[in-house]
């Protein structure tokens, strides 16, 4: 046991079978390759609808390889250290590429959300200091060639633009091959092509890019992440090249990935889980890495039966998806020992679903952006009950601690308070947001999670909800204020209050209860389509209820618990709020 004072939910942090690594990304890239050259690293394949393009095995020396092509072809553009660059893509290989050699160069990498509207795209970039950003011509629904040329102005030549809003923003490349039909869009406004980028790369030399890569140190910036906060306005948490491998480093040292291994990742790779658990844990471990470009259930069927992955990592609702899928029976999955799942306790059915039907153990791994996407983690061997119940042990090296939320003290095993972790994993901070930063991490280095939780005897914690009432959607943390926010811009709309409900499926779903304005009629279709087009689709709310007025306190805050309540006996919720509790 590991608990420092007899009693109280305190896990002094405990050394891992590896020790912590003095490192920077793009250096353990050169170290896979140098020790391990033919060994799969990236693999693409079952993509036969978009012919050969897909098609794709690269071994470490190979990644290696394309990655400093890029990296050279970054510099080309006379980004320099510490700069912005965004991506702005599903799972393709160019973002792997991308994120290597950005910290190769010394850049600050931002992932941004493939559902993002334009709005949202555009404030990521404002906020983020964005130089270039790297897209995709459409992801899902989303035409994003027409969104980017609305917020810039072409320049002199492809790829360069100057935009009034976005006054750092300076070059735009398009991933992937442009569809038929796009010549005519393309040269209108001009962004450049990735593979030309890549060409434009040949006039820097490879001791240049050495030099650059010699100067990027283990404790610089490498990546930012933006995720919403209390207030509902999104943050970046800004990440080190330190902390996000000695992340992936604890997620893998309790034999959860093995060189041998071949990694199916259903997760996107703009959420903190897939862009550091899973492309830098098989990095570390010389592992093979088999992305789904998005997530579709067939399709991770098939890459896991042709391929033979030996681990998949989903959240519940993507396991729920793959295992309730028509075709499931059809394929062979025998070669999977373990399934990875993100961001939540997994229900008790699910875990005896995946022995059943995959053959596989069960593993969680619970994080957060600020702490480098990683916790803590269910042992491998952990009981069902374990594994339904809690998110498991810290990570190694890492402390954690519960506290009162008002009082800051440690609370005694079993009481509830905000979930603290200390350690390499604790971000460098808020970006431009001091005031913020000081809010979450304190002068002990403390990060204060916002998660409430219990601790038992063992270490063992359990995640209860957030402390500012964060809804956790299928694995996407969505914030209520600013869902809140939007729905009160609607003219007939008085007040909105946004909470989370359990739902079977999606672990939470969205319930907006609205106050219209009074004598005014208001459907819940109406708002419905004000939402479409203005929020992400998953931020749109399953169920609007209307009210006159809400319930409050003496001084004058609504009470979100009662709404709550009261939804789940209307809604015919009770029973899925009771096993999820059980």
């Amino acid at each position: 046991m590991n608990i420092t004072n007899e009693g109280l939910s305190y896990w002094q942090a405990k050394t891992g079978s590896d020790p912590l690594l003095e490192t920077t990304v793009g250096d353990l890239l050169d170290r896979r390759a140098s020790d391990i050259p033919d060994q799969e690293a990236i693999v693409y394949s079952c993509y036969s609808e978009v012919g050969g393009t897909l098609d794709i095995r690269w071994t470490y020396e190979e990644y290696r390889e394309r990655v400093d092509e890029v990296a050279r072809g970054l510099m080309a553009l006379r980004l320099n250290n510490g700069d912005h660059i965004a991506v702005w893509a599903a799972n393709l290989p160019e973002w792997l590429l991308l994120q290597m050699a950005s910290a190769k160069t010394g850049l600050v990498l931002i992932p941004i959300n493939t559902t993002y509207r334009a709005a949202e795209l555009e404030y990521v970039l404002k906020q983020g200091d964005v130089s270039a950003l790297f897209f995709m011509e459409c992801v899902h629904d989303q035409n994003c060639l027409e969104i980017v040329s609305s917020l810039v102005t072409p320049g002199l030549y492809y790829g360069a633009v100057s935009s009034e809003r976005l006054p750092l923003l300076r070059y735009v490349c398009m991933l992937g091959t442009p569809s038929p039909g796009k010549s005519g869009q393309l040269e209108a406004w001009g962004p450049a092509l990735f593979r030309e980028m890549v060409a434009n790369g040949a006039y820097i030399s490879p001791q240049e890019l050495r030099e650059r890569q010699a100067a990027v140190k283990p404790m610089d910036p490498t990546m930012l992440l933006y995720t919403s906060g209390t207030t509902g306005f999104p943050k970046g948490a800004l990440l080190s090249h330190y902390g996000i491998i000695n992340s992936a480093i604890g997620f893998t040292s309790r034999g959860m990935t093995h060189e041998d291994d071949h990694l199916c990742a259903a997760l996107p790779f703009f959420h903190i889980g897939g862009s550091v658990l899973t492309t830098l844990g098989t990095l570390y471990k010389g592992t093979a890495l088999h992305p789904l470009i998005t997530f579709e259930p067939l399709k991770a069927l098939q890459i896991i039966s042709t391929e033979c992955c030996t681990i998949l990592e989903a959240t519940p609702t993507m396991l729920m998806a793959v295992i309730q899928h028509p075709q499931f029976a059809q394929h062979d999955l025998s070669s999977l020992r373990m399934v990875v799942s993100r961001g939540t306790a997994v229900p008790s059915y699910l875990i005896e679903q995946v022995k059943e039907h995959m053959g596989a153990d069960v593993t969680v791994v619970f994080g957060q952006m600020e702490a480098c996407a990683g916790i803590t983690y269910t042992p491998p061997d952990d009981t069902i009950e374990l594994k339904s119940a809690t998110v498991g042990l810290p990570l190694p090296y890492v402390d954690v601690k519960i506290v009162h939320p008002m009082t800051g003290q440690v609370v005694p095993c079993g009481e509830c308070g905000e979930l603290c972790c200390r350690g390499y994993l604790v971000m460098r901070g808020y970006y431009t947001m001091p005031e913020k930063t000081a809010e979450v991490i304190d002068s002990q280095g403390w990060l204060h999670t916002g998660d409430l939780a219990t601790m038992d005897e063992q270490g063992y914690i359990k995640i209860i909800g957030r402390l500012q009432e964060m809804v956790v959607r299928g694995g996407q943390n969505i914030s209520p204020r600013e869902i809140e926010e939007l729905l009160v811009s609607h003219p007939k709309v008085a007040d909105a209050q946004v909470l989370g409900v359990p739902d079977a499926f999606f672990g939470e779903e969205l319930l907006a209860v609205i106050r219209p304005k009074e004598g005014i009629g208001l459907t819940e279709e109406e708002l419905r389509e004000f939402c479409k087009g203005r929020i992400s689709h998953q931020k749109v709310p399953r169920y609007f209820q209307f009210t006159d007025a809400y319930p409050m306190t003496a001084d004058g805050k609504v009470q979100k618990y009662l709404l709550r309540q009261h939804a789940l006996k209307n809604l015919g919720l009770e029973e899925v709020a009771g096993a999820r509790m059980a």
